[in-house]
């Protein structure tokens, strides 16, 4: 546990991000949302009036700063704990010390718990009472969603603040500060950044401070200064100490959802781009190429299902492909077959035919199956009940189809499958409709069931 206050110094051995975090709200960058002017969250801080809160956002938007200003600003103790390394002994130590009026006269302790969402459910139970008290006021910081990775009763009793990724005019600034300050950054050098640079660095960090920060910092204390004293840094060498562009996915974690939802919608939606972009988005992170060729499967059958039957085949195929010869040449198999999905004309009718189906199976009760199409079994009392009498073979009449009626005749006249007009369902749908005409007469009926959209990357959270 850590008990950190106002004045607190960073030695020079720390990395350039740690020294330059600001010390107060005038020197925090970006997240004019919840600290800029006349916001609720800076008014707290200032006034020293802050309640217990969770600050939600991608790795490098300033979370742990924001901590830092608070604890600079406030006058009640505060102390850091991270989820990683801390147990329940460490939050009782602090609920302690929180209720002792000699360490804490003023009744109130604010704790920061770094990573959050890493404590389990007996952990996070344990702040329950003195956050509910008031005498533990919670900052906590995670990268996940808190409403998917934090007790909903300790959510309830915070309020939370999602910090957004920075912009590029957010991480020039923050660059030509460490450049320039001469107590905590590199001022004291002579340091040449190129405007390209710069602007490689700013735009290959994907929002996170802390990453381009700490490739300046690789860039300086490797590039040896020229015969000026001047450490000349241009594209090529900031490249090199960036390597490769920072992802913001996680493939067991809030990216892996938004991501691959919004591969879903952009298939739905018909746009093999977007959809094309969201897969390739989903690769770079790392995530498993056969969980995302089960996926284009899923689709293939509920989003495209009899307007392109043979899209199905493909997806499956490529499933089977996909775990054959695995990555790099993968991404081809997946890309033709998210392509493929996204440009199919689409029907949810098989779908919605089988959830229709189960609706009926759950709530009604079940009825009889007619007798005709019972097992024929030709010894036995089933044979003198009637199994299978009056049954005609389809193959024994012209077309190889004959009108006879298969559902129970208290359902008479029920359409589970409404196929639509895209694709080939526009033949099926023809035929269909005038055999049921055929059948049922006035008793043909629609379920009039409403379409719904069934959000595929959350039902298979796990897998």
């Amino acid at each position: 546990m850590t008990r950190l206050k106002s004045g607190t110094e960073y030695p020079e051995n720390q990395p350039l991000a740690a020294r330059m975090a600001p010390r107060n709200l005038d020197d925090f960058v970006g997240q004019e949302h919840i600290v800029g002017p006349k916001t609720l969250l800076r008014r707290l801080i200032k006034a020293d009036r802050l309640g217990s809160i969770i600050l939600f956002g991608p790795p490098g938007t300033g979370k742990t700063s924001l901590a830092r200003v608070i604890a600079n600003t406030t006058e009640k103790g505060f102390r850091v704990i991270n989820a990683v390394t801390s147990g329940v002994a460490d939050i009782k130590q602090v609920i302690a010390e929180a209720q002792n009026p000699l360490l804490t006269p003023s009744g109130q302790l604010i704790l920061f718990i770094d990573e959050i969402h890493r404590f389990n459910k007996a952990q996070q139970d344990a702040l329950l009472p003195s956050v509910e008290q008031g005498s533990v006021i919670l900052i906590g910081a995670t990268t996940e969603n808190p409403y998917f990775t934090v007790n909903k009763a300790l959510v309830s009793r915070t309020t939370v603040f999602r910090l957004l990724p920075l912009d590029e005019a957010h991480i020039k600034e923050i660059i030509d500060r460490a450049l320039t300050d001469k107590e905590r950054g590199l001022g004291n050098l002579r340091v040449a950044l190129t405007s390209e640079a710069e602007t490689f660095l700013t735009n290959k960090c994907n929002g996170d401070a802390r990453i381009a920060l700490n490739a300046l910092e690789l860039a300086v204390l490797t590039i040896e200064p020229d015969a000026d004293g001047v450490i000349q840094i241009g594209l090529e060498d900031i490249s090199s100490c960036m390597q490769i562009r920072a992802t913001q996915f996680d493939a067991t974690g809030e990216g892996h959802y938004n991501t691959i939802s919004a591969m879903i919608k952009s298939m739905r939606g018909s746009d093999p781009d977007a959809a094309i972009y969201y897969l390739a988005r989903a690769i770079h992170g790392g995530e498993d190429p056969a969980f995302l060729a089960r996926r284009v499967v899923i689709q293939a059958a509920e989003e495209v299902g009899m307007a392109n039957p043979t899209v199905l085949q493909v997806a499956m195929s490529a499933y089977q492909a996909v775990r054959e010869i695995g990555m790099p040449e993968a991404r081809i198999i997946l890309a033709q077959a998210v392509i493929m999905v996204a440009t199919s004309p689409k029907s949810n009718a098989s779908y919605l035919a089988i959830d229709r189906a189960l609706k009926d199976v759950a709530e009604q009760r079940s009825y009889e199956i007619p007798l005709h199409l019972r097992n024929p079994v030709t010894t036995g009392m089933a044979k003198d009940l009637g199994y299978g009498v009056g049954y005609k073979y389809a193959h024994d009449y012209p077309g190889h189809i004959v009108d006879q009626e298969y559902l129970p005749p208290e359902l008479r006249g029920r359409v589970y499958y409404e196929p639509t007009e895209n694709g080939y369902e526009q033949r099926i749908a023809a035929w269909l409709n005038a055999r049921r005409q055929r059948l049922y007469g006035d008793a043909y009926k629609s379920t009039e069931a409403e379409p719904t959209e069934v959000e595929s990357a959350e039902s298979e959270s796990n897998d």
